[in-house]
């Protein structure tokens, strides 16, 4: 009975407490799959318990962020980028005086389902699938399917629509204004974290940047991230939407296409990322024959899906020990290790 009441007493002072236009865990639509609830935590906490303890949460740590398998370890790889934004997105959500819980487990679960080599292995796999591939609906199935975690609806509709341009018209946004805050906070955190990295690979300098946004912004990586923060709690203050101010919004749009013109799309750092695209690629269809021989009444469809979940939850590195195993020459031959694949089939209604 006390500890029901711990759980009670929580989301009666959210209900009392928090802006009129948050979440509240007591209201949340549930999950797929009904549950008990937890006597000490809300539904919200629960679900970013559950995100927390994935094994595809885990992954992250050795999923790339804009630099492949970097050595260095002062560079972000996935897992870093995911608490970066959870920070940025819960200062904005505890500014506003929206449910910082619910924040907080949108942005740990919102790249759960991201590939290896970062963006560019999303659009590999994005090519080779019939229906394309997204992370954030990777990601969703991830938490839905491979690990059926079964989050709330709110913590999922969050992670599925925390993609895409800022404040687009034609691009669906969060049902939650938390959902709303994880998009923005994805954004402000990439973009100046890969400054940071850039300049620390040497294939920028912080001078290089647009002038008329650097002295908006100022040079320093914490001042560029507190300007925006300080900008979107500004703008979003009791009001039902997360907005960004005109003059914000510029020199942010600013920033982020001199990035894909001159880091993203054309430099050093992305040198490598043609022989990422072979290494899936040739995972890919190495894995379809295998597939096939082994099960060859099953539609290809659903073959590619199970490579897809597979190749899409590896890291880097053992993308690249997958690809040595079966690609590079050995004096002796390792034993299959390559079970986990199966384990997609299973999951995918194969035996």
């Amino acid at each position: 009975m006390i500890l029901t009441q711990i759980r009670e007493r929580l989301e009666e002072a959210e209900n009392k407490n928090l802006n009129k236009f948050a979440a509240k865990s007591s209201e949340s639509k549930g999950r797929a799959v009904k549950e008990e609830k937890c006597p000490i935590r809300t539904d919200f906490q629960r679900d970013r318990d559950r995100i927390l303890h994935s094994k595809a949460f885990r992954r992250l740590k050795h999923k790339t962020q804009v630099f492949l398998s970097p050595m260095d370890d002062h560079y972000r790889t996935r897992m870093t980028h995911t608490l970066e934004v959870s920070q940025i997105a819960r200062t904005i959500a505890k500014g506003l005086n929206l449910n910082e819980d619910l924040t907080e487990a949108i942005a740990l679960g919102h790249d759960l389902g991201h590939t290896p080599f970062g963006h560019c292995g999303e659009s590999v796999l994005n090519k080779l699938m019939p229906d394309g591939f997204l992370h954030n609906k990777q990601s969703v199935r991830v938490a839905t399917v491979l690990e059926n975690i079964n989050l709330t609806y709110e913590t999922l509709d969050g992670i599925l629509n925390h993609s895409g341009d800022l404040f687009s018209t034609s691009i669906p946004k969060a049902s939650t204004l938390e959902g709303q805050i994880v998009k923005v906070a994805d954004k402000i955190a990439y973009i100046n974290h890969d400054i940071d990295d850039a300049v620390r690979a040497g294939v920028m300098d912080i001078e290089d940047l647009p002038k008329e946004s650097k002295e908006y912004f100022r040079s320093k990586n914490q001042q560029r991230i507190a300007t925006l923060i300080m900008d979107v709690i500004e703008n979003s203050y009791g009001i039902n939407d997360i907005k960004m101010s005109s003059e914000a919004l510029y020199h942010f749009n600013n920033y982020r296409r001199w990035m894909f013109e001159n880091i993203y799309l054309d430099s050093p750092a992305k040198m490598e990322e043609g022989k990422a695209r072979h290494v899936i690629a040739a995972l890919f269809e190495f894995y379809l024959d295998m597939l096939k021989s082994k099960f060859k009444n099953s539609p290809e469809e659903i073959l590619k899906r199970i490579i897809c979940d597979y190749i899409a939850g590896m890291t880097d590195r053992y993308a690249i020990t997958m690809y040595e195993e079966y690609f590079v020459p050995k004096p002796t031959s390792a034993a299959f290790s390559d079970l986990y694949l199966f384990k997609m089939a299973e999951l995918n209604g194969l035996k």
